[in-house]
């Protein structure tokens, strides 16, 4: 409680005067704050629809959004909005997003397989889309002990998500379908793009191989062990299961698995805010990226 409120409170009982050489505030400070009432409650009644706005778009995200994607979505609808504001209100009404810790994991490489020069060099970025992808296999945990496996195919420009395959293998199928899905979002055409991966035997397959010639893909991967040199794709299957999961150990079954990573992912590629893509969407990046294009 601030001192003048707490003058306010007493002073039929002891006197604005006495309360106030007591707290040690001035007669002339609390009049003003008294004057001022009438607007800090309009801020109070405005802070508080904006808070019911904002939990909206929290729920809307399922609770994983903090204040920067918050402000992004509130700006979107046309609101003209400080984010600091956005972080105090959440923060007074204790409205919390998700907070994602990066886990590292190693691959055991396959030692008789075909190794490939490392063309990306930790620089994940692309000037355009369908230039440069990165991609990786993640455990989904369901049901008592049992796995699904997760496949990506990230593209560097825009963070889309241009290809995945689910399964309940790791057979090199997995990483394949993956791969042609990227393909067939891309209208059948990857000619002349980068793809990198850790060294999984998956990756280092002949027939992965195959069908990287297949779609006219260059293969790239970084160092044995190092998750960093596979940094990017690392940290979309982290955000992924973080902002799925949200805290819980596994799915209840596969077909939970399934139902939630295929919402996440459309959520992702269509709606979510990337933080490096000035907190807009993969695919509006993509679209804004094209018309700019189109312009030049």
């Amino acid at each position: 409680m601030s001192r003048f409120q707490f003058v306010a409170d007493h002073r039929d009982a002891f006197g604005v005067k006495r309360l106030c050489r007591v707290l040690e505030v001035s007669r002339s400070g609390f009049y003003r704050w008294v004057a001022a009432t009438p607007a800090r409650a309009v801020r109070t009644a405005a802070d508080a629809a904006l808070a019911a706005e904002i939990r909206q778009i929290h729920a809307d995200f399922d609770g994983t959004y903090g204040s920067p994607r918050v402000t992004a979505e509130l700006r979107d609808a046309g609101r003209r909005v400080n984010h600091k504001r956005v972080a105090r209100i959440m923060r007074v009404f204790g409205i919390v997003g998700l907070h994602l810790r990066k886990r590292v994991r190693t691959t055991v490489p396959e030692p008789s397989h075909q190794k490939m020069p490392d063309l990306i060099k930790r620089d994940f970025t692309a000037a355009a889309p369908n230039q440069r992808y990165v991609g990786d296999i993640t455990y989904l945990p369901v049901g008592e002990g049992q796995f699904l496996y997760l496949a990506t195919v990230l593209d560097l420009h825009s963070r889309r998500l241009a290809g995945w395959s689910i399964a309940d293998h790791m057979r090199t199928e997995l990483v394949t379908d993956a791969l042609r899905a990227a393909a067939a979002t891309r209208g059948g055409d990857l000619a002349g793009a980068v793809f990198h991966s850790d060294h999984g035997a998956q990756y280092t397959s002949a027939d992965f191989a195959a069908v990287c010639k297949e779609f006219g893909v260059r293969q790239s991967m970084g160092a044995v062990g190092t998750s960093a040199d596979n940094a990017a794709a690392e940290a979309f299957n982290a955000t992924l299961k973080r902002e799925t999961l949200q805290g819980a150990k596994r799915w209840s079954s596969a077909r939970q698995a399934r139902l939630e990573v295929f919402k996440w992912i459309t959520r992702y590629n269509t709606r979510r805010r990337h933080s490096s893509l000035n907190y807009l969407s993969p695919i509006t990046y993509e679209q804004r990226s094209d018309r700019v294009l189109l312009a030049a």
